[in-house]
């Protein structure tokens, strides 16, 4: 397997305050790889270490097998979570400013630019200032600037702030367009349901500390199948009076039956069955990587 970054053994510290401790992780080339947590948890303290913006007091961290440099610095795009270019500047200006920095050539860039631009329906937004944008026109402008040079390594903390759920779908379609092309993404966020749509592996991370890590669907095994999809007919008595669950919950398609660890879904099953209960479904469900971050981090805080 190849890697993209090699994060081993890292700490950084601010004074007293601990921001990232230990933190081992390897994200895979070609993935999409999330950096998970809560407000404050070290992500982006961790992914600036990762882009050479601060250095960790201690470890290692090494992209495409090799220390941060200036060479691999043209290789990576990152989207940081604190947004802003230049009021003043012309959009097109801007990125073209910001790709010659990144060693592209004009001719090239202007193409690019105007690609990008038509790309996410903001070509008539070329020759305005950045301050007469919106603050989702800007972000937008500011995904544009940190893809344009065909990074190998993009990263992206919290790239869907800001925007409505049509132009969050057209990122995001974006993001696998690049994963397709082989690229590696790294996706910051503190909302699961982003992360479990989008990402191949992840990162918890919670007060610095690293609490779980790979690929979704071992984590989930992990964490066992406790839940069970219902629909049909005459079975919510017989549920109710089932020592073995533990909660229900009633949605506008079925039920979800919530059942205490260990317990054979097949035997539940059989019972309702033999009870006259009609069923039109009765599915496992996996846990959600929601319900996964939630119980994680309220594990690490009571230790």
């Amino acid at each position: 397997m190849n890697i993209a970054i090699s994060v081993r053994q890292v700490r950084k510290s601010y004074g007293e305050f601990v921001a990232v401790d230990n933190l081992s992780l390897e994200v895979p080339a070609g993935t999409i790889f999330g950096l998970l947590g809560p407000n404050g948890a070290g992500k982006s303290t961790t992914i600036r270490m990762i882009v050479n913006i601060t250095m960790p007091d201690t470890g290692e961290i090494r992209l495409f097998g090799q220390p941060m440099n200036a060479q691999l610095q043209q290789r990576v795009g990152y989207l940081p979570e604190d947004r802003g270019l230049y009021k003043k500047m012309k959009v097109g200006e801007q990125l073209v400013f910001f790709a010659e920095l990144k060693g592209m050539q004009r001719d090239a860039i202007r193409r690019e630019v105007d690609r990008w631009l038509a790309r996410v329906e903001m070509s008539d937004w070329k020759n305005k200032k950045w301050e007469e944008l919106s603050k989702g026109m800007q972000q937008k402008i500011q995904f544009i600037s940190t893809i344009l040079h065909s990074p190998d390594l993009v990263i992206l903390d919290e790239p869907f702030s800001g925007l409505d759920p049509i132009n969050v779908g057209l990122l995001k379609e974006i993001v696998q367009e690049l994963r397709q092309a082989g690229r590696t993404i790294i996706f910051s966020t503190h909302l699961m349901e982003q992360a479990e749509e989008m990402c191949d592996e992840i990162c918890l991370i919670n007060r610095g500390v690293k609490l779980l890590g790979g690929p979704i669907r071992e984590i989930k095994r992990q964490f066992g199948w406790h839940h069970v999809a219902i629909d049909g007919e005459g079975f919510e008595e017989t549920l109710a009076a089932n020592p073995a669950v533990t909660g229900i919950t009633v949605t506008r398609d079925h039920t979800q039956v919530t059942l205490t660890p260990g317990t054979d879904p097949q035997e539940l099953l059989q019972g309702l069955i033999a009870r006259g209960a009609r069923l039109t479904r009765y599915e496992l469900v996996a846990p959600s990587l929601n319900e996964i971050f939630i119980r994680s981090v309220r594990e690490s805080a009571r230790q």
